[in-house]
């Protein structure tokens, strides 16, 4: 889909909305597998002011329903309803701002509590043009770019991604098979994408000589890249075009170019522009925001307050910042394992496991013991067995860090986002 189009069918939406009574700050919540509908019903919304919460269609009805219980939508857009509002139904298009104002309305995994609504609120003209410039100067999008959908539009990275494509002129397509990302690239001659390290494996994976000769930015985030995935990447894709960043349905935080990455092996960069970053005692990452970056969690002050200080908010990430304010991740407060009365980080554990050659996966995750109160365990993808293992963390990790408990896994349980929840492991792996 090209901007043109996109422009279309976006005032389209926007005036099937209008005819429907929905107007600024109110809420429509979009159920429903990534299509482009999405991603146009969803950019409609944002430019006309109201809110739309990106809802993943694969959540249990249970988990939809406290979603939808708590956001208190005007309507529930299915695909059904997306292609109506699409359509039109006759309503007249609507005028639309030249920037969105606001972000989707998305909430946290869950995997600290409850989900939460994470809300911009309404931008003034300024500050939505601010926002726009802020993701299209890091990432130069442009009109001849081609930007491909690799990920699921109902997470913050890959609608942002999409949607500043199409607001700097570009063109959008989606993945139709996520299992088989190298031919949707070779169709589709993209010059940009998002990905998680999962996701990146598997495009290097099933990509031929030249599939990726097109790609001039692949941006990935999500979770820890085994330095080996890294190194791959950028020897099968042009040089400059791997980047990652670090950030969070709240915000982002950082961003870090591939000469950055190899003078500093583990880093996730330095702030992104307009941002200052700090390390407090405990060990929480702070970022100081620009306003336009502001958010509140939706009807709940209470952890809104206790995130932000100042103009400054942290998610609850653990890291050290070096002399030159490149960042690295040790973990997050919620993930914290106590083994035998002493602090372990499951973050650090797994990029130590990662730094064998032969491991593509790892997680790291507690398991209740009657000797250590918690267990440390690892389940691992990789080509050698528990002895090479315990050799390898044995030079990296003092002893009470390393895992006592090895299960050799083919595949790991990633949610669409490349993520893990770790408090649900153990059941998982029947431990």
């Amino acid at each position: 889909m090209d901007s043109s189009t996109a422009e279309t069918r976006q005032r389209r939406a926007a005036g099937w909305l209008a005819a429907r009574g929905i107007r600024e700050c109110e809420r429509i919540a979009i159920v429903a597998p990534s299509a482009l509908e999405v991603l146009v019903v969803g950019l409609a919304a944002l430019r006309v002011g109201i809110v739309p919460v990106l809802v993943n269609p694969a959540l249990t009805e249970a988990e939809q329903r406290y979603i939808l219980t708590d956001a208190r939508p005007r309507v529930v857009l299915d695909a059904v309803g997306l292609a109506a509002a699409v359509d039109g139904g006759g309503a007249p298009e609507a005028d639309l701002a030249l920037a969105p104002r606001s972000r989707p309305m998305l909430y946290t995994s869950g995997t600290t509590g409850r989900p939460k609504g994470v809300w911009t609120g309404l931008l003034s003209e300024a500050e939505a043009d601010a926002l726009v410039r802020d993701e299209a100067d890091l990432w130069a999008f442009a009109a001849g770019d081609r930007h491909i959908v690799l990920s699921r539009l109902h997470h913050s990275a890959p609608f942002r991604f999409a949607a500043g494509t199409l607001l700097a002129g570009g063109t959008v397509a989606i993945a139709p098979d996520s299992h088989d990302l190298a031919s949707a690239v070779r169709a589709f001659r993209p010059t940009t994408t998002f990905l998680a390290p999962v996701h990146l494996q598997r495009l290097l994976d099933g990509a031929g000589a030249g599939d990726l000769d097109s790609l001039r930015l692949v941006a990935h985030a999500g979770s820890p890249c085994p330095p080996a995935l890294k190194e791959r990447a950028f020897a099968a894709l042009a040089p400059g075009a791997v980047w990652e960043f670090y950030g969070s349905t709240e915000g982002q935080f950082t961003a870090c170019c591939p000469d950055e990455w190899l003078a500093r092996p583990g880093t996730v960069g330095r702030a992104r522009p307009g941002r200052e970053l700090s390390v407090d005692t405990d060990g929480l990452i702070w970022c100081r925001a620009p306003s336009f970056a502001r958010f509140v969690y939706w009807r709940d002050e209470d952890k809104t307050r206790s995130a932000w200080r100042g103009d400054a908010f942290s998610v609850g990430d653990l890291g050290r910042l070096d002399a030159d304010g490149y960042l690295f991740l040790e973990g997050r407060r919620d993930d914290l394992i106590i083994s035998g009365g002493v602090n372990v980080y499951p973050l650090e554990v797994e990029r130590a496991v990662l730094e064998h050659p032969e491991v593509r996966d790892v997680v790291v995750f507690p398991v209740d013991d009657d000797r250590w109160g918690q267990m440390v365990c690892a389940a691992v993808v990789a080509s050698v067995g528990e002895s090479d293992l315990r050799a390898h963390v044995e030079r990296r990790l003092a002893p009470y860090k390393r895992p006592k408990r090895w299960l050799l896994v083919d595949a790991l349980p990633h949610s669409s986002t490349g993520k893990l929840r770790r408090s649900e492991l153990a059941a998982r792996f029947g431990i």
